[in-house]
């Protein structure tokens, strides 16, 4: 016996261990040994491809052929070891499972892993089955709350990882130890308190973190010196109470650009060292910064955007003592500020400062525009959150030249023609125009009104216009993009637009336009983008698009319309985008799309009205002649969904290559409807399941360049190599919530390229059809999603990872033939051996037998006494003038308690002695003997003499006739005379030389007694009267 440490190592454990490692062994080698199916068929090995780029070596040839022999032979034979040492020589290691237990890696970027809404407390779980290639990972919307020292070390390579919407209430020193190629780092929306020094050890390569909404009350100075080369740092939404301690935190960071502390309890600038020199974005905004207690010169002296809005800021000379001159930026909106003061008492520049939500009133525009006053132009000027109700013609004409002018969040109710707000060089140099979020109802006629020659983007988005005059835009020739979605326009008139042949991009989206017109576009020859989503529009006239030569995306999602004309689309030879989803189309038709067919391809119908209800087609198939579209929704048709896709549905779409008609409620599918599908690389029928069962065959015959495959919850009972047999370049297929309860190997064997995996919900079982399947999960090829969540069907608690497949490896030939050889063999020699060496034998049975008396014959002189005789004192006259002559006269030695006990020693001793040192123990038995509990302790021990050694060591002597009622209350004895054969004293004299030569035959030979009740002697009377009862 070998010992290893504190354990036992014996050749028996050994080799049960590892006949049992070798049984499940083909689970652990992904399916690169050869092993015998329970089929008959024999898996082919294949070289495995793990997914960091390392190709896993073929085992050898030993390994595999050593492996069934191994599996055949029983789990403690002695050949077990040799073969187990012979084949763990040769196999390679167990290959990690590629299937996560609780993430998901990206189909399409490797490395990206997403394990969202899994109820992790601790971070272990997640990244315990993670590969270090790993780059990227998210762990959001989780339990988590704590976060152990080094919780992602064994992923080095990680460079993005995010712990938003957790509950990690602590973060341990060195908890992010092993990262130090992490550039990204997001705490937002915990429970965080403080920072405290060494929880970012090791990051010195971050560069961006986000601690946003955590109830964050102070940051150790040394909390954040390992993060050298931090460039952005969120605290906003936090419990921070002065900036010094942040200034102390960050006084370290060189590189750090952007601070941002809104949404704070900040009450003081300082006291505190100045920030870095190379933090230029400082975020101040939703804090209590209302007297800037603590404010220096040098303070904020480094930095150019400084956001202080709604701080409570009453009084100008708060800035006095702060260097704003290099400020660029200063927002300041919500404060009750006088700003023309703190122009005067400051030594801000008008042109960094955003005079938004200042409550500027009517006149103050133009006292801004005298202080704005100089040589040099204004980029932009923001007026929101002022409250304007008006512009007077001339408000803006006193500004400097600007470029951009932004007048949203307002109660502006008109602003013109623009031009008379302005002076003539401001006209010509205005190039946005931004009025959003007022009360602007209509938007006049502009023929005559003064032009803005560079005037390239309006935007009149969330307003309440309700009509558009003719001509509304003649101001601006030059307009490339206009914004008026999101109002109540009700009718477009015909002559609105009418001027803008420069304009690319119109928005006309959530609206309340019922109907468009003829000739609304024509001048529009330039426009490429044209949306009127969510409007109500329900019919579109022949040649309602007239013009639109260059319009390559026209979205009309979202109306009302029923039926499309042949001549609907006229007027866009260049069409390539088009939308129609979530109208009511009743049916599409090959006509309608004859004017785009050259061009289109995008083509959205999801949501809308389709149903077929038989397959034959009773028209030409809708889309026969879109041979460049490549990209079609049809998913989710109202209410029923299609229910039936006709015979060549699809038709004449020779370059698609993503099609979506999930959510349909499908009965059935012609095995033809994907048939000219041959550059098809998306499909999805998701969520389909009404009744369809299995697929047809042959259905993705001609799908050879499919990559991704959803067929999610649509009823499957069974995979079958007809359907997915030529899918040789598929990577993603998705095939949760089925039914099914196999997965065909040979469909596997058929998807070579296949890399995503998904089985959730399915009822698999835990069967001999599915053994293949559990070494095949591990498969590092294919990433199987959350492997170790699949139960075997409605065994919850019973997993397909881990069920026992031994029992589907066993060869019951194997065993029928090691059975039944043995049997054929001795059939046939014993009868040759029989005639040819019968005499032979014979002898060697006589010699065989003389050898065997003659051991028996010296076990039999170990013994000191031929018998113990145990009788009661009051049969002592019998004993002793009756059966010690008769016995001893034959040579017998005899032990007498009262002659051969030894004196001294205790009366149990001795009798144990005797009956153990006695070949033969004769119980002399009467009514006397019976009452005597010495003698029933040494008939006791003469029993339990005979039930250790097997033998017949017990001999009784009946010396008077008693009955079984007397017995009754002797239950051992009773239990002894029904078991035993006996013999009793007969009175007769002629009877009594018979009885003295059975007993010594009994003495000599052990067999006294039995088979001799025929005799008439007493034996075995005792049974046959409890056989009458």
């Amino acid at each position: 016996m070998l010992r290893t440490e504190d354990q036992p190592f014996s050749l028996k454990s050994t080799t049960h261990l590892l006949h049992e490692l070798l049984q499940t062994w083909p689970l652990h080698l992904k399916g690169s040994l050869a092993f015998p199916d329970i089929r008959g068929r024999r898996k082919q090995p294949r070289m495995t491809e793990p997914a960091d780029g390392m190709a896993r070596p073929r085992p050898s040839r030993s390994s595999s052929s050593f492996l069934p022999l191994l599996l055949l032979l029983p789990a403690r034979h002695p050949l077990a070891l040799l073969v187990a040492v012979a084949v763990t020589a040769t196999l390679p290691p167990p290959a990690l499972p590629y299937g996560f237990r609780n993430c998901i890696e990206a189909a399409w970027d490797p490395g990206f892993f997403r394990c969202i809404q899994r109820y992790l407390e601790s971070p272990g779980p997640a990244v315990s089955d993670l590969p270090p290639r790993t780059y990227a990972l998210n762990l959001s919307h989780n339990a988590l709350r704590l976060l152990p020292p080094a919780s992602f070390a064994r992923l080095p390579r990680l460079r993005t990882l995010d712990l938003a919407y957790n509950r990690l209430q602590t973060l341990a020193p060195g908890a992010f130890d092993g990262l130090g190629e992490l550039s990204a780092l997001d705490l937002s929306y915990n429970r965080l308190a403080a920072l405290g020094d060494g929880v970012f050890a090791g990051l010195g390569n971050l560069s961006s973190l986000w601690l946003r909404r955590n109830p964050l009350g102070s940051v150790s100075p040394g909390a954040l010196a390992p993060l050298v080369n931090l460039r952005c740092l969120s605290l906003r939404g936090g419990r921070l109470e002065g900036l010094g301690a942040v200034a102390e935190a960050v006084k370290g960071l060189g590189r750090l650009r952007t601070l941002d502390l809104c949404c704070n309890n900040l009450t003081a600038l300082g006291p505190g060292p100045p920030l870095p020199a190379s933090l230029v974005n400082l975020h101040l905004c939703n804090n209590s910064l209302g007297g800037l207690l603590g404010a220096s010169p040098t303070t904020l002296r480094h930095v150019r955007t400084l956001d202080l809005s709604y701080n409570g800021i009453a009084r100008a000379e708060a800035f006095a003592p702060l260097r704003l001159r290099n400020l660029s930026l200063l927002h300041l909106s919500g404060n009750p500020l006088d700003v023309f003061r703190l122009l005067e008492v400051s030594d801000v520049r008008p042109h960094s400062l955003d005079f938004s939500g200042l409550k500027l009133g009517e006149g103050g525009v133009e006292k801004v525009c005298q202080k704005l006053k100089g040589p040099r132009a204004l980029r932009r000027l923001k007026l929101q959150h002022n409250g304007f109700q008006k512009m007077p013609n001339g408000t803006l004409a006193s500004c400097p030249l600007l470029k951009e002018l932004d007048l949203s969040y307002n109660r502006l109710r008109g602003v013109g023609c623009v031009g008379p707000l302005l002076r003539g060089e401001q006209q010509r140099e205005l190039e946005a125009l931004t009025v959003e979020h007022n009360l602007l109802q209509r938007l006049p006629s502009c023929w005559t009104a003064a032009e803005l020659p560079r005037l390239a983007n309006i935007s009149f988005r969330y307003n309440r216009i309700l009509t558009i005059g003719p001509g509304a835009f003649a101001y601006a020739p030059a307009l490339r993009v206009l914004k008026l979605n999101i109002n109540s326009l009700a009718r477009l008139d015909r002559d609105a637009l009418r001027g803008l042949g420069n304009l690319t991009e119109l928005r006309l989206d959530n609206n309340l336009l019922t109907d468009l017109y003829q000739g609304s576009f024509v001048d529009l020859g330039s426009l490429r983008t044209l949306n009127l989503r969510n409007n109500r529009v329900s019919v579109l006239f022949p040649g309602i698009f007239k013009g639109l030569a260059s319009l390559q995306t026209l979205d009309l999602g979202g109306n009302n319309l029923r039926h499309l004309a042949s001549r609907s689309l006229l007027g866009v030879p260049v069409l390539s985008k088009l939308y129609l989803d979530r109208n009511r189309l009743l049916e599409v038709r090959s006509e309608v799309f004859a004017p785009v067919q050259a061009t289109l391809g995008v083509l959205d119908l999801q949501a809308n009205n389709l149903q077929y209800i038989t397959q034959r087609q009773r028209q030409q198939p809708p889309f026969r002649n879109l041979s460049r579209l490549y990209d079609l929704k049809m998913q989710a048709q109202q209410p029923y969904g299609l229910k039936v896709l006709p015979h060549r549905f699809f038709q004449g779409l020779v370059g698609l290559r993503s099609l979506s008609l999930s959510q349909n409620k499908l009965l059935a599918i012609p095995a033809d409807v994907f048939q000219d599908l041959g550059q098809l690389t998306f499909l999805t029928l998701a969520d389909s399941s009404n009744g369809m069962q299995d697929l047809p065959d042959g259905v993705f015959r001609n799908l050879g360049n499919l990559l991704t495959l959803d067929l999610e919850n649509v009823g499957l009972h069974s995979l079958t190599l007809e359907v997915f047999g030529n899918l040789s370049r598929l990577r993603v297929l998705k095939l949760a919530k089925n039914e099914l309860k196999t997965f065909n190997y040979s469909v596997a064997s058929r998807l070579p390229s296949l890399r995503y995996l998904d089985l959730r919900k399915c009822p698999l079982s835990c069967t001999c059809d599915n053994t293949w399947l559990q070494s095949w999960l591990n498969n590092s090829r294919v990433q199987v999603v959350y492997p170790y969540n699949y139960t075997c069907g409605l065994r919850h608690h019973t997993y397909i990872h881990s069920f026992d497949t031994r029992v589907c490896f066993l060869d019951l030939g194997f065993y029928l033939f090691t059975g039944t050889v043995p049997v054929v063999l001795l059939l046939l020699v014993v009868p040759m051996v029989y005639h040819r060496a019968y005499w032979r034998l014979k002898y060697h049975w006589y010699l065989l037998r003389c050898w065997v008396n003659q051991q028996w014959r010296r076990e039999e002189e170990r013994y000191v006494y031929d018998s113990f005789v145990s009788y009661n004192s009051a049969d002592e006259s019998w004993v002793l003038q009756e059966l010690v002559p008769q016995l001893e006269r034959d040579s017998f030695r005899l032990c007498l308690h009262h002659r051969d006990f030894q004196p001294g020693r205790s009366i149990i001793d001795n009798i144990v002695d005797a009956v153990y040192n006695s070949r033969k123990t004769v119980c002399v038995v009467s009514r006397s003997y019976l009452r005597s509990e010495w003698c029933s302790m040494e008939v006791q021990l003469a029993s339990y003499r005979l039930l250790d050694e097997r033998r017949d060591v017990l001999v009784l002597v009946l010396l008077e006739d008693v009955g079984d009622a007397e017995l009754s209350a002797y239950h051992r004895m009773r239990r002894v005379l029904l078991r035993r054969t006996y013999l009793r004293w007969p009175p007769e004299p002629p009877a009594q030389p018979l009885f003295w030569a059975r007993l010594k035959k009994a003495l000599r030979w052990g067999e006294g007694g039995e088979g001799e009740e025929e005799e008439g002697l007493g034996a075995g009377r005792r049974g046959e009267k409890e056989e009458q009862a």
